[in-house]
């Protein structure tokens, strides 16, 4: 697979990486640790050398997983895990981002993953009671320590960005981006370009709405957070298919998947730009990654700008409550 620079501090990774989320955490019952490692391995083996978690995953049990996923090839890879929230009787339990949890976060981390650096670490959200300037200047004091390499940011709006920045550069932001959220484009984008920061979409298949496997007759499991998305309500399900019968039948010319079609919208925006669709099945990271050698031509991609500019997508894509924990 090819590579691409995420930042100019020198951090090169695999063009499509891989978000571990989902075989611990919020979509329903957590996979089997083998098949779990299994899964890893494979897209190491297909390419990819940017794997993603965080020490709320779980909590924990998704860092443990990546960290003996990838002892065999732990030189060979970039992991990328997050700090920033109390964990409280196995609970997320408010943000925190305080110079000591920081470092005590790092701590578990490090140990979990079985590595000595942290390639790169994110803040994980906004913490409102701590100056941005703080966050920076900790993490840059753990890189001097050789326990991180790079700084990223998730979901921070530009002015958290430029404060970070100025104490210690941000190699990546994380933010939410897909054919169906494109508020980085004006929010952030022009931030990044500017400071020479790479961008790394999560949830980049809408959550898996764009893959086309989800209409508004289906269900989802206790533990699956879609439930409680209003994107998800089948209203909103039915009136947004509009976006996958697009890619439908742009994937059908191309002799590709929509998944497909949506990840190498992604892959065309910029070439800082590194998705991280995360998956429970073999076969669908098979198919997530062959993205990377699907080419949309400049007539193909203006064919999906005209379309989707004339689309109204409806619902919020987060619960009020996860809403709140952006910022903007």
């Amino acid at each position: 697979m090819k590579t691409r620079k995420l930042g100019n501090q020198g951090l090169e990774v695999s063009a499509i990486g891989l978000g571990g989320m989902g075989l611990n955490f919020g979509y329903g019952p957590a996979t089997d640790k083998q098949e779990a490692i299994k899964l890893i391995r494979k897209a190491y083996e297909l390419g990819v050398t940017f794997f993603d978690t965080a020490e709320i995953y779980g909590p924990f049990t998704n860092e443990e997983v990546v960290g003996e996923a990838i002892a065999p090839f732990r030189d060979e890879v970039v992991v990328a895990t997050k700090f920033g929230f109390n964990i409280l009787d196995g609970k997320m339990a408010g943000r925190n981002s305080k110079p000591g949890h920081i470092r005590e976060a790092v701590e578990g981390s490090l140990k979990r993953l079985k590595v000595e650096t942290i390639d790169l670490l994110y803040q994980h959200r906004i913490d409102p009671q701590v100056p941005i300037e703080d966050v920076a200047g900790t993490v840059k004091e753990m890189i001097r320590e050789g326990k991180v390499r790079y700084f990223g940011l998730s979901e921070a709006g530009a002015a958290n960005i430029r404060k970070a920045h100025a104490v210690q550069p941000v190699t990546a932001l994380q933010s939410e981006y897909s054919l169906w959220w494109r508020e980085p484009e004006t929010k952030t984008f022009p931030i990044l370009e500017e400071l020479g920061i790479g961008f790394v979409p999560f949830s980049p298949l809408g959550r898996g709405f764009l893959t086309g496997k989800i209409d508004e007759n289906s269900r989802f499991d206790a533990n699956d957070f879609r439930q409680g998305v209003p994107r998800f309500r089948p209203e909103n399900l039915k009136a947004n298919r509009i976006v996958v019968q697009l890619l439908q039948k742009i994937a059908e010319s191309k002799h590709a998947t929509p998944a497909q079609i949506a990840l190498a919208w992604i892959l065309a925006q910029q070439p800082w730009i590194v998705p991280i669709p995360g998956t429970t099945k073999m076969h669908r990271l098979e198919e997530n990654l062959g993205a990377a050698s699907v080419t949309l031509s400049a007539t193909d991609l203006q064919e999906i700008e005209t379309a989707v500019s004339n689309m109204t997508i409806l619902g919020a894509r987060y619960s009020q409550s996860s809403e709140e924990m952006t910022d903007k």
